[in-house]
């Protein structure tokens, strides 16, 4: 839901959407509903706004990034990071020259002569790649990755736009996500941000992000904005499936924000409270959600790939794990993952990976729904024995790819996993937590067959 703010010394008013998601319905088809995982409230600047109005306002989330470091390394250059979402302003004067603008997947949704919202599709790509402008590039937002480029694929509406009801109760519709991802996989995008989520998967969305991931593109979504006064969270998708970096809210104090879910698939965390941005016709908002946190770990994604192309998703979520600036006392917890992201760290984590392994990734990386063919099996060295070095009884989540590389005369499967185990989360009395009935029933997997439905995008 989107409020728009007053202008200074009058109160704003809105209307409040309902909190959780909302459950397929029994006896008819349960549409693709998507509401967008964030809360923007509009910014009532002075026009024109001034680069100490807007980019002064970016200053804390910058910092506690560490982006002026990160900079000293990469910003971003030759890396396209798809944002499927509501639609991009190409426009937009710390976007222009930036923008290629991919499929509306949602096209026959609106009435014939309705121009798309592209309200949160160009906050979250002005988060990513900003890249200011004015003399020196001063003034307006400035993104994680400023040189990267944004593809833009339209696969949601936003709810103020007259196609919502008629997008969310077509089947048409049901799979326009999983579309997206592979279109931004075949057009070259390096990262993909899903600041979207939902409550349950449907099959051609599971084959898409196998589909990306074999093809080593990293792929970034929302944990979901269900958490408030929960103490578990409920598993949000895509960001739950396995390949897929899930990114919670961090506050102004780096601890998880109210709103953000809890559960045992959050990798890391972002600041997603008082997140300036842009929108379209040149405006600027600030507002919360798993949504902006999500795009600032994509930006960071970024340039991780555009330092190290090569990197495979599973070492880039690695750098960025291990490159965090501050850990939860135990070393995990359900609600920051492994901690809030940092720039810079990551940068470093992953120039540490890159020197003591070959990494897989690229155009040549074998299509994981293709069998493998019969001679790459013969001629594969064998691999080693998995050996189980420690057993935890507690929490643990695995985040693993597995990528067939055509070599030069030979074929070769190379395997890149990263097992993160994570240690018990105990109630206040020493017992250990337990998952809520639903979050236990959403974290089973995909549908089973014949009863693939989408489930109300939410957060």
């Amino acid at each position: 839901m989107l409020t728009r703010v007053a202008p200074p010394g009058r109160a704003g008013s809105g209307r409040r959407a309902p909190e959780g998601p909302a459950r397929p319905s029994r006896g008819r088809f349960a549409a693709l509903l998507a509401v967008l995982a964030v809360v923007l409230v509009l910014a009532s600047w002075p026009a024109p706004a001034s680069a100490d109005q807007v980019r002064g306002s970016q200053r804390q989330v910058l910092r506690t990034l560490d982006v002026d470091d990160a900079w000293r390394v990469t910003r971003g250059a030759g890396v396209l990071v798809a944002v499927l979402d509501s639609g991009v302003d190409p426009r937009h004067h710390d976007l222009r020259g930036s923008v290629l603008t991919g499929p509306d997947l949602t096209r026959g949704a609106n009435p014939r002569g309705v121009a798309p919202r592209r309200l949160h599709g160009t906050y979250m790509a002005s988060l990513i790649a900003g890249h200011g402008h004015g003399p020196g590039r001063a003034d307006g937002v400035i993104g994680v990755a400023p040189a990267a480029r944004v593809l833009s694929v339209r696969v949601i509406l936003e709810d103020d736009e007259p196609g919502f009801q008629a997008f969310n109760s077509q089947a048409r519709f049901e799979n326009v996500v999983a579309r997206g991802i592979r279109y931004a996989v075949d057009r070259g995008a390096k990262v993909i941000n899903l600041s979207i989520s939902k409550d349950r998967p449907t099959s051609k969305e599971r084959a898409a992000i196998r589909y990306a991931v074999a093809k080593g593109v990293v792929l970034v979504a929302a944990a979901g904005n269900e958490g408030a006064g929960r103490r578990d969270g409920p598993y949000s998708y895509p960001a739950s499936i396995p390949g897929v970096i899930s990114v919670g809210a961090a506050d102004r104090g780096l601890h998880k924000a109210s709103f953000s879910n809890r559960n045992s698939m959050v990798l890391l965390a972002a600041p997603g409270v008082n997140v300036f941005g842009a929108g379209p016709g040149d405006q600027y908002w600030v507002g919360r959600g798993t949504s902006q946190a999500t795009a600032l770990v994509s930006g960071v994604a970024a340039l991780i790939k555009s330092r190290y192309p090569s990197m495979s998703p599973a070492l880039v979520a690695q750098a960025l794990t291990g490159g965090v600036a501050r850990k939860p006392p135990r070393g995990y917890d359900p609600g920051v993952g492994f901690g809030v992201v940092n720039a810079a760290r990551a940068l470093a984590e992953a120039a540490r990976l890159a020197r003591h392994r070959h990494t897989a990734a690229g155009p040549g990386v074998q299509d994981a729904d293709l069998p493998v063919p019969a001679g790459a099996v013969a001629t594969a060295a064998p691999l080693p024995p998995i050996r189980v070095v420690r057993r935890d009884t507690g929490m643990v989540t695995l985040y693993g790819t597995v990528a067939l590389v055509a070599a030069a005369g030979a074929a070769a499967g190379l395997a890149a996993m990263v097992l993160l185990v994570r240690s018990p989360v105990r109630g206040r009395r020493g017992g250990r937590a337990r998952r809520t009935r639903r979050d236990v029933r959403e974290a089973r997997g995909p549908v089973a067959a014949g009863a693939d439905v989408a489930s109300k995008y939410v957060a």
